[in-house]
């Protein structure tokens, strides 16, 4: 019986579906405890199906599926298993903003991700938008990616089981301390009105909280006394203030503020409101009614005038600036802008002569500025207009100055010459006791959520995560001690981040997800329910035939700690009086596949989820089942720029796919960058990873297809030995360039770096040699293997055509030692050097010689070689050495010169391939490649030892050096 025909032609679509369908058939990466193998457990952030998969996310998913086939070549038992996160408000957003027809929602499902008209009813449910994405994009595009997805574990954060393991983490974190209720600021949604997160993000994704100190000028409106208060960043200036602006466009109030009557922007009234403060908004003023008016400095008693100014953002603080135009490069441009524009001042009924004679106030001296450092600031810059790009660096750069070396004069008795740096805290804190500041919250940037609303900083009362306990953090920080984070570097930023987390609002007051078990009014926010749910993943499967309502406290106290708590974390005791029979048997495999061995995520998910993820394992499990390991990864560009859904600024993987093949995506996705660094998506550089792919395969049929006679092993030459020494170097490069996660590296040097191996193979001898076969049949099947993890699809199928078998069945190859011969390669690198030198002398001298003489270095030569290896890179030692030959003495300066040489030439190399070349002899070398260079250059090739009487009639031989022979063309 014979077999189905042999694919010679490389259709990347036919020959992936036939594998993809086999996989399926076979339950290939469904993983169970009974499998043989030493187990690895390996997880990637479960996607978010808010909308659809682009190339960007490929990569995040592909880094984990080639470190578990790797893995799984290592004939290691590999979990690698996959859920979906809908938890939160985004999913909400989107159907909510397809239902009210959006133009800019409808664009992004139907122009970017191909959602036909008649299937948007679909999606006009939380559940069945995420539904539709999971199975149209998301799982689609994994499985024509050939993920290697044990799928029988995916579930829905959704899901009624999986709310009932948050729910017990939640009890048990709020039973320890750890949850509490209070006062803090968060990140406000004013469309969803109810706190957002970091992942409910549209934009401002890393803006802070800005403490701005609200400086209580007095004013009097309407015949009212009431309170401007102004914001600054520098309350240490109130004494250097000599004006203020108000917007004249934008819409102000008087608004009762904790009781006092306080004019400020009708945006400041709001987030007052937000900032837990008691506000009424009493009456709308119009600003012109109050520019050309002053206000009383609280801390000097001055009375400033209050000027327009279409520079004043009212969304931004409280919307009334004060003006210290001694020390802020930006005020003393707009003073002197104001200043000159007369026609205005009067249209507002200012003198122009009061405005003329505003001057600024100095508050601090300074090193190397004057006394007034905005105006030598500004003029150093050669800075004449608001307008100037150069403006804003400047005043950065004068703040920044004045903070480190400042030193108030002495106006300001106590705190007088004292540095900025050292007394800020001390003087707010003076003038807020004596009520004469107040503080606002403020972000550093434009903020907004994913449903499109404004995010504002809130002061509200909610639940909290508890990151800034001290034993919390301790044990954070021992979970980072003992992580394999890659690259090295990261390990500093989850303990800085450790360091700053402070409390963490972890609950929304409607969205998707789990409630809080005390408090059904509110859902477990995204980020705070996807701490642990890799322990999850361990059980998923075989929880369908439990009862929810079994899956209680006790339950899942005996699944992870043990009938008698005796796996519960240090301190904490769990006694279970009547433990589940059927926790028990869930227990024996969470405990054969926890801990997480490596967990693959994008790097900006380090100062939230992953350490979060560090936080929850350190309370929640014992140390042995603390994750093991990290791996970060970039972001994706397309063509150079950020892609972008709602811009169409995206590559579909299905489009991709379809285009080039699922393995050209991986390999270039893989092999562009390492994971950590940032990927750029280019589509001429994918079509030229696609041709290459393609030639590979040609080639390898070219192999498959020659018989090789079964003593073909007897005849192997030195080039065939140099060949599989490199093939052995190659193995070893790329194992340990995958246990480090360079998967760059790895397929690089496999893939690329052995090409040009073979180049030069095929330059150097005749492949239709029996021995030659032999090697190029051996070198295919390890380069299948080795690739395997990359390009999938191909490389079983060139290996089961090869060797009968898939690649991902011949296990990951280990270098051979009868082929291991450093010797070997550094005689061939003899070789390929003098080649190259021939070559480039060919060049420059445009000649076509007929004959080529090398000269071998003299034997004392090589003596100081030697001598040089024997003592070290020092020159000095090594001609105290050297000088005991009487013969070398004779030499004098030519020993000396030789000896700097030869240090130059050992510091290159190590210590094996230096004892090898002390073995050489590098005459024999280049006798035995004679007929090589002969065809190469076509000519005549003779070769002399220097100190052997050679024919020398250019007087060439003198130049040689030890594995560098002189040259003569003729």
């Amino acid at each position: 019986m014979t077999g189905p025909p042999r694919t010679t032609e490389y259709e990347p679509g036919e020959l992936e579906r036939k594998w993809r369908t086999r996989w399926e058939e076979q339950g290939r990466y469904e993983a169970d405890p009974e499998d043989d193998g030493e187990p690895t457990f390996i997880t990637v952030p479960y996607p978010y199906p808010s909308g659809g998969m682009h190339i960007g996310h490929v990569r995040t998913f592909t880094v984990p599926d080639v470190y578990a086939r790797y893995r799984r070549l290592q004939g290691d038992n590999v979990l690698f298993p996959l859920g979906w996160h809908v938890t939160g408000t985004p999913i909400v957003g989107a159907v909510e903003r397809l239902k009210d027809g959006e133009e800019e929602q409808l664009s992004v499902l139907q122009d970017t991700y191909n959602v036909p008209e008649d299937e948007l009813q679909e999606l006009e449910t939380p559940m069945g938008y995420a539904r539709y994405f999971i199975e149209n994009h998301y799982k689609k595009g994994f499985e024509q990616l050939g993920l290697s997805i044990d799928w029988r574990r995916e579930f829905t954060t959704n899901d009624e089981r999986y709310s009932k393991f948050i729910t017990w983490q939640y009890e048990t974190l709020k039973e320890r301390g750890l949850l509490e209720k209070g006062l803090n600021p968060v990140n406000y949604c004013t469309n969803e009105q109810q706190p957002v997160t970091t992942h409910d993000l549209l934009e401002g994704e890393d803006a802070e909280y800005q403490e701005f100190t609200l400086v209580k000028f007095g004013a009097e409106i309407g015949g009212e006394d009431v309170v401007a208060p102004m914001a600054t960043l520098r309350p240490e200036t109130v004494r250097g203030v000599t004006n203020a602006y108000l917007n004249p466009d934008a819409e102000y109030v008087l608004a009762e503020v904790d009781g006092e009557t306080w004019f400020v922007s009708k945006d400041a009234a709001e987030k007052f409101d937000l900032q837990a403060r008691e506000v009424e908004v009493l009456e709308e003023v119009d600003p012109a009614d109050v520019i050309g008016e002053t206000a009383e400095n609280p801390v000097t008693g001055d009375e400033v005038l209050i000027l327009p100014a279409d520079f004043v953002d009212a969304d931004n603080a409280t919307g009334v600036v004060m003006s210290v135009p001694a020390h802020s490069p930006d005020d003393y441009v707009a003073l002197q802008e104001a200043k000159a524009d007369d026609e205005r001042m009067r249209e507002y009924g200012i003198d122009p002569e009061a405005v003329s004679a505003i001057e600024p106030v100095p508050i601090l001296e300074i090193e190397g500025y004057g006394e007034i450092p905005a105006r030598d600031a500004v003029q150093s810059a050669g800075i004449d207009s608001s307008d100037d790009p150069q403006l804003e660096d400047v005043t950065a750069g004068l703040y920044q100055d004045e903070f480190h070396s400042g030193r108030l004069l002495d106006s300001y008795g106590e705190f007088a010459g004292e540095v900025i740096e050292d007394v800020r805290e001390r003087f707010r804190e003076h003038y807020s006791e004596q009520a004469l500041f107040d503080t606002m919250y403020e972000f550093t940037e434009e903020v907004v959520c994913r449903c499109g609303g404004d995010v504002e900083v809130a002061q509200k009362e909610t639940w909290f995560l508890r990151y800034s306990d001290q034993e919390w953090s301790r044990k954070a920080h021992e979970v980072v001690d003992q992580l394999e984070a890659i690259p090295e570097s990261t390990a500093d930023q989850y303990d800085h981040t450790i360091d700053w987390l402070e409390e963490w609002p972890c609950i929304r007051n409607y969205g998707l997800g789990t409630r809080l078990p005390w408090d059904d009014e509110f859902v477990i926010e995204p980020l705070s329910d996807s701490t642990i749910y890799m322990a999850y993943y361990t059980i998923a499967h075989r929880l369908e035939d439990i009862p929810p309502e079994e899956m209680d406290r006790d339950f899942f106290d005996t699944l992870f700690y043990g009938p008698g708590g005796e796996d519960a974390p240090a301190g904490v005791e769990v006694d279970v009086e009547e433990p589940s029979e059927t926790a028990l048997e869930l227990r024996e495999e969470w405990e054969h596949w926890y801990p997480v061995d490596f967990r693959c995520s994008g790097n900006d998910l380090i100062q939230n989820h992953l350490t979060f993820y560090l936080f929850h394992h350190a309370e929640l499990f014992d140390r042995d089942n603390w994750p093991q390991g990290i791996t970060v990864m970039g972001m994706g560009l397309l063509e150079g720029k950020k892609m972008s859904s709602s811009k169409g600024h995206v590559v579909l993987p299905d489009e991709a796919i379809g285009e080039y093949g699922a393995d050209t995506v991986r390999f270039f996705l893989l092999n562009s960058s390492e994971p950590w660094q940032d990927f750029d998506w280019r589509a001429d550089q994918v079509a030229t990873t696609r041709d290459q792919l393609e030639r590979f395969w040609t080639r390898a049929q070219d192999v498959i297809e020659t018989d090789v006679p079964d003593d073909a092993r007897d005849d192997l030459k030195h080039i065939d030995r140099w060949l599989l020494a490199k093939l052995q170097a190659t193995i070893r490069e790329a194992t340990e360039s995958m246990e480090r996660f360079e998967t760059r590296s790895a397929s690089q040097a496999v893939f690329y770096q052995f090409d040009e191996h073979l180049t030069w193979y095929r330059r150097r001898t005749d492949t239709d040699r029996p021995g030659a076969k032999w090697t190029l049949r051996e070198v295919l099947g390890t380069r299948l293997r080795l690739l395997a993890p990359f390009a999938p699809f191909m490389t079983n199928e060139l290996h089961e055509q090869l060797e009968g078998e898939a690649a991902e069945d011949a296990g990951w190859p280990e270098p051979d030692p009868e082929f291991e011969s450093t010797r070997t390669e550094v005689e061939e690198r003899l070789v390929a050097d003098v080649t190259d030198d021939v070559a480039d002398i060919v060049e420059v001298t445009d000649t076509d010689p007929e004959t080529i003489r090398l000269y071998v270095a003299a034997d004392w030569k090589h003596t100081v070689f030697e001598e040089v290896v024997e003592t070290g890179p020092d020159v000095g030692a090594v001609m105290g050495n050297v000088m005991q030959y009487e013969s070398l003495r004779q030499k004098g300066d030519a020993v000396n010169d030789l000896a700097q040489e030869m240090v130059s030439l050992v510091r290159e190399r190590d210590d094996e391939t230096l004892q090898a070349m002390l073995g050489i002899d590098e005459q024999s070398v280049y006798e035995s490649a004679r007929s090589f260079l002969a065809r190469e250059f076509d000519a005549e090739v003779e070769i002399y030892a220097e100190d052997g009487d050679p024919h020398d009639p250019a007087g060439k031989a003198g130049q040689a050096e030890p594995f560098r022979p002189a040259v003569h063309l003729e």
